[in-house]
């Protein structure tokens, strides 16, 4: 009887946060129609805020791409600066909260809403999207709270209130703050990795138990983010690589299956970037679905992971900024284009072109099925694994949002930590399409006031990068 019932629940619930949500999104994401096609502006204002800092910056996701890697792989040893975190860390922490389930099903839904054309927009975009992230992270350690016991207070919500009160703002940029800090508290509830992955557990095993995997994922995402940023650290080190080279790996072996059929993909996706397909709506469609895509599956020009390399060990806040300009790169331009190359070479998005109901990751799966029967169980590993290290980078994110808001107290970190484990395990449950929106919406508001704060510090970043290049003789 209560299985009868809870879906009536749900609808109820559903129900009554439909009108809240649908409000909220039709601000955040307002669309234009362009030629017959979609296009939120909040993909411009991000779009828009990569570009620009990437010309401001002299192409610096170019210039520092190399010093980025230098940097993970021979860090600098600064034991006496304030940070939890090393570099590769704090890069691993950011990639957990970005290298999600988006990379496994939001693609696809881009190929088959776009084109195969939308992988060429997704990848520039994520390449402007590297100068984006450069700009937030180096920022984010620059203004970052010491704490008298060492704790690192940081994020965007610190350079926003103190831009906006070097220009008389003060209330206002207390404000803008605030609403980052409320819209990153709201947009940790990722009950969407909870809802997506059981869906794939339960369409691989055929085993279907929402609630149990529900509180198994959450406890594993508490007992990580309890122990604070060292041991968010220290596991997403581990995990982060590994489910990266998983994935990667399998990927790489269907695409070597088929490696006759790579160059036909690669001159369909540049055929179709450039209208000349009119596959998802010619040249328009693949250029919006591509970049929408990408903003959300990197994130940049959000601030979100800049809370996570405000973390770092450094005297030097550039540093942080040319680790962080790779995570873009990692994240959407490697393991995104893998999964859209993967998905086309083996042809498994034609049967859902145009249909836009579509859910990603069911092409993804098929795709992956192709090889062998057996793929999808080590898809099930990878998306597991992917929407488990979300939930921890996104965890902390709200965590340290919520010290923002109430408090650095041990209290506010556990309470807002324990209630948020406790939502999360509801999340493979009930799956309620108003609260996914308004959780989305949530996260993109987090865009609006995080890049006014990066424009009116421009020329601030621009003066530490060319003194951080001269000193280090970049």
């Amino acid at each position: 009887m209560a299985d009868a019932a809870s879906p009536s629940f749900a609808d109820r619930i559903n129900d009554t946060l439909t009108p809240v949500s649908d409000w909220v999104s039709s601000i955040i994401f307002y669309s234009v129609d362009v030629f017959g096609v979609s296009l939120p502006l909040v993909v411009v204002w991000l779009m828009a805020a990569a570009v620009i800092l990437t010309f401001a910056n002299r192409f610096v996701n170019l210039r520092g791409f190399a010093h980025g890697w230098s940097l993970i792989f021979n860090p600098q040893k600064h034991f006496d600066s304030p940070g939890a975190i090393s570099h590769f860390q704090a890069l691993s922490a950011a990639l957990s909260g970005t290298v999600g389930l988006g990379n496994i099903a939001s693609v696809p839904v881009a190929i088959a809403l776009g084109g195969p054309g939308a992988i060429f927009w997704m990848i520039l975009a994520g390449f402007f999207g590297m100068s984006a992230k450069f700009a937030e992270c180096s920022l984010a350690v620059k203004y970052r709270k010491v704490q008298p016991d060492g704790r690192i207070l940081g994020g965007p919500m610190y350079y926003i209130e103190e831009v906006f009160s070097r220009i008389g703002l003060k209330t206002l940029g207390k404000g803008a703050a605030i609403f980052f800090a409320v819209m990153a508290m709201g947009a940790s509830v990722s009950v969407f990795q909870v809802n997506q992955s059981h869906a794939q557990f339960a369409n691989v095993t055929g085993i279907s138990a929402p609630l149990t995997y529900g509180i198994i994922i959450s406890t594993g995402v508490a007992i990580i983010i309890l122990g604070g940023i060292k041991r968010i650290g220290s596991a997403m080190r581990i995990i982060v690589p590994s489910m990266g080279l998983l994935y990667v790996g399998a990927a790489l072996v269907i695409l070597a299956m088929n490696i006759p059929a790579i160059p036909a993909a690669i001159e369909t996706i540049f055929q179709s970037a450039f209208g000349l397909d009119a596959a998802g709506g010619g040249l328009v469609g693949a250029l919006i679905n591509g970049m929408k895509r990408a903003t959300y599956s990197s994130e940049a020009g959000v601030g979100s992971a800049a809370i996570a390399h405000a973390q770092v060990r450094t005297k030097e806040p550039m540093t942080e900024g040319y680790v962080a300009l790779l995570e873009p790169f990692i994240d959407t331009i490697v393991v995104c284009t893998l999964t859209g190359l993967v998905v086309i070479v083996t042809g498994a998005y034609e049967p859902f072109l145009f249909n836009q109901d579509v859910v990603g990751i069911e092409i993804t799966s098929a795709a992956f099925e192709s090889a062998f029967r057996w793929f999808p169980y080590l898809l099930l590993v990878a998306s597991v694994l992917f929407a488990f290290s979300t939930l921890v980078g996104w965890a902390f994110y709200g965590a340290q949002a919520a010290a923002y808001l109430f408090g650095p107290s041990r209290a506010t970190d556990v309470i807002f930590k324990l209630t948020l484990c406790f939502l999360l395990s509801t999340g493979a449950a009930v799956s309620l399409s108003a609260i996914l929106d308004f959780i989305d919406s949530m996260l993109f508001g987090m865009a609006i006031p995080n890049i006014i704060a990066l424009y009116l510090l421009l020329p601030e970043l621009r003066r530490d990068v060319k003194a951080y290049e001269a000193k280090n003789k970049l």
